[in-house]
């Protein structure tokens, strides 16, 4: 099990918000934990001095391309990038070092898998360069996965078909528990275990982190196959994890 740290990006500034409240439109409704003073490519150095690779940048709407690609030359081949990829610009963000990009929206069109336009994402992208990432929120007691900065329910649910059949397509999965995205009120445990169980290749979750001692209890859900992505419970995003002690259970790994 690896720590993944994360850049996450709106209006250009690094924050963490609740999950699910990110409303294109509806700006009253996002509720914003943290607003970071340092910009992202502070982020991306302390990073890259601390030995974590394989993070991620995510641009929560626009005008965050600028500040994403920054953070992305600050550590060539350190992070990967999500944030309205698909296959025209995809080479912007891979070019500019992400090591890969992150797709939900694209892929997952009015509610169900796109199979053309996977496709057409794997040829320009490469399977090895790939994350899908398959964010959900629970309803009628099934994970589905949502889109559209986490506001529209598709049809698709994450479960062993599904995690299965687009295994041969990407490199990874991303998966943010929504409904505990930026709460601190705990992990979704049921959702990890499925994830530990089903999942062919490397995923990583995150969502609901707020006490240290979590690290070891994703690690035990995940049977050590599940990475974890920690945002607002992190001092250097106003929590109280500290990263320090974050990234010395890293190097005991």
């Amino acid at each position: 099990m690896r720590f993944r740290p994360c850049i996450d990006l709106h209006h250009g500034k690094v924050v963490q918000i609740v999950g699910g409240s990110l409303d294109e439109q509806n700006h009253a409704a996002l509720q914003t934990n943290f607003t970071s003073n340092h910009a992202p490519v502070w982020f991306a150095q302390l990073y890259k001095q601390s030995g974590l690779p394989g993070g991620h940048v995510i641009a929560l709407g626009t005008g965050n391309e600028e500040a994403a690609l920054s953070a992305l030359r600050a550590w060539p081949g350190g992070m990967h990038y999500g944030g309205g990829v698909n296959p025209d610009n995809a080479h912007v963000f891979l070019d500019a070092g992400a090591s890969h990009v992150i797709v939900t929206s694209f892929v997952f069109a009015e509610g169900r898998i796109n199979r053309d336009k996977l496709a057409a994402l794997v040829k320009a992208v490469g399977k090895q360069r790939l994350v899908l990432d398959l964010s959900c929120r629970s309803r009628a007691g099934k994970f589905h996965v949502v889109t559209d900065r986490w506001q529209k329910f598709t049809d698709e649910i994450v479960d062993e078909s599904l995690l299965r059949t687009l295994a041969d397509s990407c490199a990874e999965f991303l998966v943010h528990g929504v409904d505990v995205e930026g709460m601190q009120q705990g992990i979704q445990e049921e959702l990890i275990a499925l994830l530990a169980e089903h999942s062919p290749c490397p995923v990583t979750y995150a969502g609901g982190v707020h006490q240290f001692r979590d690290l070891d209890r994703v690690k035990q859900l995940g049977k050590g196959r599940v990475d974890l992505t920690i945002g607002s419970a992190l001092d250097i995003f106003g929590g109280t994890v500290k990263f320090a002690d974050v990234v010395a259970w890293q190097q005991r790994q």
